[in-house]
């Protein structure tokens, strides 16, 4: 009898859920307004939105704002989101090959880097076996380096383009290269360059900068020199992009001095520094604590009417509220309000708590009140902030 009940009630669920509504895309994206149209953009930024939501949304509910979404990989936002969602469904190998069946084959080498985003090796590789290119070769080594298995990145490099027909390019190269940067092996890179030039291909500045990160990341300042050599040999001047890869690898160091000393030199060749490479400074001298000298080279950026991006000025604010300079802090957060530009939550609770304990309450007010106007479904979050201010 208890049998019979539950499957009539089996029946009955699986009869409702089969003539209920299939949910819209705003009702999941935006259920405060169901009924909104949303661009393809604005789709892909509430789905960010909801995939960084604390806590993390389950697997089934990942799957569900990605398929609202409808991600394109062809777009640069599109694939920051899907990156996310694999990220977040590391632990559900099911849900993860069900967001990658979403995207089409012609987007495989997509599909082969969320799997190593996922740690689904395996999968990866038979996504690469069921269409090899030099396309997907170059995605599967990558896909390596993310789920942080550099010994198989080798053995797809050594193996799979003779076993699989595949003709390896530059950027298979420079690729394998980057996995002995991160994982330790730079030294293996002049043995790869060789082989790289018996091929005939030309190694770019992205060939060199990736070593030249490695060997920084190992404090092999003789080999910094060697390829440095060998990239005015191959044609390779010291370009913009190859002074930021040294300045930014030296920060990395805490050897900031020696960087700022780097872009001087940099500035007398008559190559001018960029965003990237103020933004590589700034971030360096605050890692070590001199605020000032970080305040003075913003002071230059702007002197030059050079820009850095919301990720710049996000870092900025935080490390000057951490380091208790809450007016410049401020300062900084009002130049970049007009470009609608708003750091991190996290970043502005500093802020905000900064200015209170400052006696600044109004100032510390009025940016709640802007916060809990732009981002709504945050109300909750900036009122709990609120709620704790001195009254």
């Amino acid at each position: 009898m208890a049998a019979a009940v539950r499957h009539l009630l089996r029946r009955r669920l699986c009869t409702a859920a089969a003539t209920a509504p299939a949910p819209t895309p705003g009702s999941i994206l935006n259920p405060s307004s169901p009924s909104t149209p949303l661009s393809s953009l604005q789709k892909t930024r509430l789905a960010i939105s909801l995939l960084k939501s604390s806590p993390p949304p389950p697997p089934d509910q990942i799957l569900s704002i990605c398929r609202a979404a409808a991600f394109s990989p062809a777009v640069h936002i599109d694939r920051v989101a899907l990156s996310l969602a694999a990220s977040k469904l590391s632990s559900a190998p099911d849900t993860i090959r069900d967001l990658a069946s979403t995207l089409t084959p012609r987007h495989s080498h997509h599909v082969i880097v969320l799997f190593g985003q996922a740690g689904l090796l395996p999968d990866a590789i038979s996504t690469f076996q069921s269409n090899p290119t030099t396309r997907s070769l170059n995605a599967l080594i990558f896909a390596c380096i993310v789920a942080g298995n550099h010994t198989e990145a080798a053995r797809i490099f050594q193996t799979f383009p003779d076993a699989h027909g595949v003709k390896p390019n530059t950027e298979t190269f420079n690729t394998i290269i980057k996995s002995f940067a991160e994982s330790g092996t730079t030294r293996s890179f002049y043995s790869v360059f060789d082989e790289m030039c018996k091929k005939g291909l030309k190694p770019n500045a992205t060939t060199f900068t990736t070593a030249l990160a490695g060997f920084y990341k190992e404090e092999r300042f003789d080999d910094v020199e060697k390829v440095i050599e060998l990239m005015k040999k191959h044609g390779c001047g010291e370009t913009l992009q190859v002074y930021n890869a040294r300045v930014q690898s030296l920060c990395k160091l805490s050897r900031s001095g020696e960087a700022k000393a780097l872009v001087d030199e940099m500035v007398k060749k008559g190559t001018k520094p960029s965003g990237v490479t103020y933004n590589h400074l700034v971030y360096g001298f605050c890692k070590q604590g001199d605020l000032e000298e970080a305040k003075q080279l913003y002071k230059e950026m702007r002197m030059k009417r050079i820009v850095g991006d919301l990720k710049f000025y996000n870092m900025f604010i935080h490390f000057l509220c951490r380091g208790g300079d809450f007016d410049t802090a401020l300062e900084v957060y009002n130049e970049i309000t007009p470009k609608n530009w708003v750091p991190s939550f996290s970043t502005m609770k500093m802020l905000v708590n900064g200015l209170a304990g400052s006696s600044k309450i109004d100032e510390a007010k009025g940016i709640i009140e802007k916060m809990k106007e732009k981002f709504p479904d945050n109300c909750d979050g900036w009122k709990e902030v609120e709620e704790a201010l001195p009254q």
